[in-house]
């Protein structure tokens, strides 16, 4: 059973619109191939809820969202990288969703790295998130566009043209992305 204070920690906090919120750090992870790497989980109590998102989470008060975002990514995936190797911020959204039986509120800032050769080792994950992470997998990005067409969800739901425009790399401005 998943202890809902474990989830949400003390990044959470009560934001003016009395929604818990805290700030978070997504990066958008390529391989030498242009494949996209991406989590599927599912939601606490609602297990046949699932969907398909990029490494990332909150980041802590000590933290730059850089350093959270490289922290998180070793943690979900066991890949190393380093304040270089992260690209941006590349986007930004501001999101409300539900979770964990609760609706929360997220901003969050969107990086991108590329890596070759990199094997996924979710070793670092908390025990909620091994209850909660369901699979991982290296999206060529029409294939992600045909899955999405045919029904998966994909959060933030434009992350298939945002991944096609930092495919071939950054051009220097930050897109604001959906909150759904």
């Amino acid at each position: 059973m998943i202890d809902p204070d474990k989830v949400f920690g003390p990044e959470w906090q009560p934001g003016p619109d009395g929604l818990l919120f805290r700030r978070g750090a997504r990066i958008l992870i390529f391989d030498e191939f242009d494949r996209l790497l991406l989590i599927r989980g599912h939601d606490w109590g609602k297990a046949e809820r699932s969907w398909w998102f990029t490494v990332g989470g909150g980041y802590r008060r000590e933290e730059d969202a850089r350093a959270g975002v490289i922290r998180e990514a070793r943690e979900e995936t066991g890949i190393l990288l380093g304040r270089e190797d992260v690209v941006g911020p590349v986007g930004e959204r501001s999101a409300v969703f539900d979770f964990a039986l609760r609706t929360v509120r997220q901003d969050e800032l969107f990086f991108y790295a590329r890596v070759a050769g990199a094997a996924v080792d979710p070793a670092g994950l908390t025990g909620w998130e091994t209850q909660l992470l369901d699979e991982y997998r290296w999206w060529h990005l029409d294939d992600l566009h045909e899955a999405q067409a045919a029904g998966e969800t994909l959060y933030p739901s434009d992350l298939v043209p945002f991944a096609k425009w930092l495919v071939d790399g950054w051009d220097g401005t930050i897109r604001q992305l959906s909150g759904t």
